[in-house]
């Protein structure tokens, strides 16, 4: 089965955060709201089902994905839409519901895309973040994690379709922190 892999974020500690997340996005939206969590996929699908069962008002979901990793561990930098939402999210309050936030590209690229289709307003949910790795500046309203610049997978995010079954956030690259 090869050597154990170094837990950044234990399944443990997910399951306590999220529903403080979900209290903080209750807290933000006018009352009688309902959220509209746009996922990304594939990486933040287990994220958005949990947090939207957090959560303890009505709220929708659809998914979009993009790609900007190919079968590799470094982001290339280009970053393409490969499936657009089900739904109008027009005067909506809108939730993108991202795995992890690298360099901030796809997010960028991702929140310009969504802002052009007028929704009332637009957040963003991230499991993880790695600010050291920032290139373009984003703002994370939910934030569940900060992790160093390791490449991380479980709970969703894979390797090359690998390790989106283990519970925990598990680095990869046997890096040092």
């Amino acid at each position: 089965m090869g050597p154990k892999l170094p837990v950044l974020v234990s399944a443990e500690q997910i399951r306590r955060r999220l529903p403080e997340l979900a209290a903080e996005i209750e807290r933000d939206l006018a009352p009688g709201r309902a959220p509209h969590l746009v996922g990304v996929l594939k990486g933040a699908f287990v994220f958005t089902a949990d947090l939207m069962r957090a959560l303890r008002i009505p709220s929708s979901v659809d998914f979009l994905a993009l790609s900007s990793y190919g079968k590799g561990t470094t982001s290339s930098g280009e970053v393409k839409l490969l499936k657009d939402l089900d739904v109008t999210i027009e005067g909506r309050d809108v939730i993108i519901v991202e795995d992890i936030v690298d360099t901030g590209l796809t997010l960028s690229y991702l929140c310009e895309i969504l802002r052009a289709r007028r929704p009332a307003t637009l957040r963003i949910a991230a499991l993880l973040s790695k600010p050291s790795r920032r290139q373009v500046p984003v703002t994370i309203d939910y934030l569940g994690f900060e992790i160093p610049d390791r490449f991380v997978v479980g709970y969703g995010l894979d390797c090359a379709e690998q390790h989106r079954h283990l519970p925990d956030i598990v680095a990869l690259d046997g890096g040092g922190e």
